[in-house]
């Protein structure tokens, strides 16, 4: 087993007010600033992916040891768009390549300074990234799932329903690869912002830093950067994890979504943590973790 050090201040899972809390699954690493990495794992740090506006935005990758071609999975950082780290999914990448998964934490720019659509540009480079380099990485380009918590999910989702809207995809590099995903697993990510004030606790503080504006300021930049106005059939199959006594995104967040994707006749799926909050931890954060890889199995392996 390998050690990698990683500095105190990004250590355990990480706490954020606005709507970040906590990792939403167990990083099966254990507490201090060591990250495990098992004999079977390849993992690497600070790889950059795309660099918008001189920000040398980078991923830390975690893979299994052999040829492949694996499926891969991104995953995205929650923090009201405003903060957190992707050092907080490290060991969820590093169990998603224990599974035989080519998985991805990356960062991108947060608001106030950088404001929507810059971390969808930024996301969508990340998978354009990992396909144009699939063949270093021993990755199946067609087989690309993203997952987030919070704001990521709201970013996940992003990705899962605008993979051919050519409004968000920026100028972050390997614009001749497609920024498509296979499928998404959403923990507790907004979908409707018009609806968000008054059903969150940080809403009125979080919203107007990334939208530029409030809603009477601001309003078509709530309703365009709203996944829920961007589902079309074409949309990519959803697993989305939301607890109902969530105080940040409000449970009825996930039904809204769920209910227009099957409309669509997209594949979608809900599972309803009861009494759980903005984050889980111990049962929940079990079946949560549960939920998680039976979607990505069943999208990415094929395993039904």
């Amino acid at each position: 087993m390998r050690k990698f050090t990683r500095p105190a201040s990004v250590s355990g899972l990480i706490v954020l007010a606005a709507l970040a809390a906590a990792t939403p699954i167990a990083s099966a690493q254990p507490p201090g600033n060591k990250m495990i990495v098992p004999d079977g794992v390849t993992f690497e740090q600070n790889v950059e992916y795309s660099n918008p506006d001189g920000q040398h935005l980078q991923l830390d990758l975690a893979r299994p040891k052999g040829d492949g071609p694996f499926p891969a999975v991104i995953c995205i950082h929650g923090g009201g768009f405003r903060a957190g780290t992707r050092q907080g999914y490290d060991g969820l990448c590093i169990k998603l390549a224990q599974n035989g998964y080519v998985a991805a934490t990356v960062t991108y720019r947060l608001a106030p300074k950088y404001q929507f659509p810059a971390a969808i540009f930024d996301v969508k480079a990340s998978v354009r990234w990992m396909r144009a380099n699939a063949e270093k990485y021993h990755v199946d380009p067609q087989r690309i799932g993203v997952t987030g918590g919070s704001a990521g999910g709201h970013l996940a989702q992003f990705l899962g329903i605008t993979g051919g809207v050519q409004r968000f995809e920026g100028d972050g590099g390997n614009l001749d690869q497609s920024s498509r995903v296979a499928c998404v697993v959403n923990y507790y990510g907004p979908s409707d912002f018009t609806k968000s004030y008054g059903k969150s606790v940080d809403a009125a503080q979080v919203l107007p830093l990334f939208l530029g504006g409030d809603m009477e300021h601001a309003q078509r930049r709530h309703i365009e950067a709203s996944p829920l106005y961007w589902v079309t059939p074409d949309a990519a199959p959803t697993l989305c994890v939301h607890g109902t006594e969530d105080k940040y995104v409000a449970h009825e967040q996930a039904v809204w979504l769920v209910d227009r994707l099957k409309a669509s006749a997209v594949e979608a799926e809900l599972l309803t943590l009861e009494g759980a909050g903005h984050g889980f931890r111990g049962a929940d954060a079990e079946k949560a973790e549960k939920a998680m890889f039976g979607f990505f199995d069943k999208h990415l392996k094929n395993k039904h």
